[in-house]
């Protein structure tokens, strides 16, 4: 495991040091806005509604823009990571493994909210995030929390490691690993869509049930394992 996971560090490490490099060049970008006045803060914050309504009201137009870069950064990252993931393991390249696929996924979301965390600290005024620190929880349950969330999310990147990783070890063309890969978007993306919408739900409301929400992210879990255990095996046959 060790040695599996040595042969995949120099690459993945090279990934996340580009998408740092993007976060921090995107910071210094919005500190110039800022310094000059182009990009604008809005105080107001609706009360009463839900929590997401409570986020995006505080994103004017050009702050609304940097959000949407800061997203898209790590949205990216985490494909990227997949797609690393199923070429360095590709037919007589590194052996795949779950556990290594978690751990890869675990450690590309990790780097992806560190990247958005970077980007968004220059999206609010300092008087919007001294206000919301205010409100948080302490620095050391906030550090879980950002890890459990990012080894939640690093299961559903191991699902979509693992299930790129299948589709090459099955395929001998380009054709057979384009109906391979549809075939698995199709498949898992379905059962994902179902999942994310219940998350969803269950987070962006005025009242949060933390049963409810834990219900929804073991269904999650759950449905990430079978993938991950689903793939494995399609690729062992193959």
């Amino acid at each position: 495991m060790a040695k599996l996971m040595k042969d995949m560090a120099r690459p993945y490490a090279g990934l996340f040091s580009i998408a740092l490099v993007i976060a921090l060049l995107g910071r210094i970008g919005l500190w110039v806005m800022d310094m000059t006045g182009t990009i604008a803060y809005d105080y107001i914050s609706a009360s009463g509604v839900a929590l997401l309504d409570v986020v995006c009201s505080i994103l004017t137009g050009s702050a609304f823009i940097a959000f949407v870069f800061a997203g898209s950064l790590a949205l990216v990252l985490s494909t990227a990571g997949v797609v690393l993931y199923g070429y360095l393991t590709r037919k007589g390249g590194i052996p795949a493994r779950p556990a290594t696929a978690f751990l890869w996924g675990w450690a590309t979301a990790f780097v992806a909210f560190v990247c958005l965390m970077i980007v968004a600290n220059g999206i609010l005024s300092g008087v919007q995030v001294a206000s919301m620190s205010s409100k948080m929880p302490s620095l050391p349950v906030m550090v879980a929390g950002i890890i459990a969330f990012a080894a939640f999310i690093g299961t559903l990147l191991a699902a979509a490691s693992m299930a790129v990783h299948a589709c090459i070890v099955r395929s001998g063309s380009a054709c057979s690993l384009t109906r391979n890969l549809l075939l698995a978007t199709v498949g898992c993306g379905f059962v994902v869509m179902l999942l994310t919408v219940g998350t969803f739900s269950a987070l962006n409301s005025m009242s949060v049930s933390v049963p409810y929400v834990l219900g929804w992210l073991a269904a999650d879990l759950a449905a990430n394992a079978a993938i991950v255990a689903g793939s494995w095996h399609v690729a062992q046959k193959g």
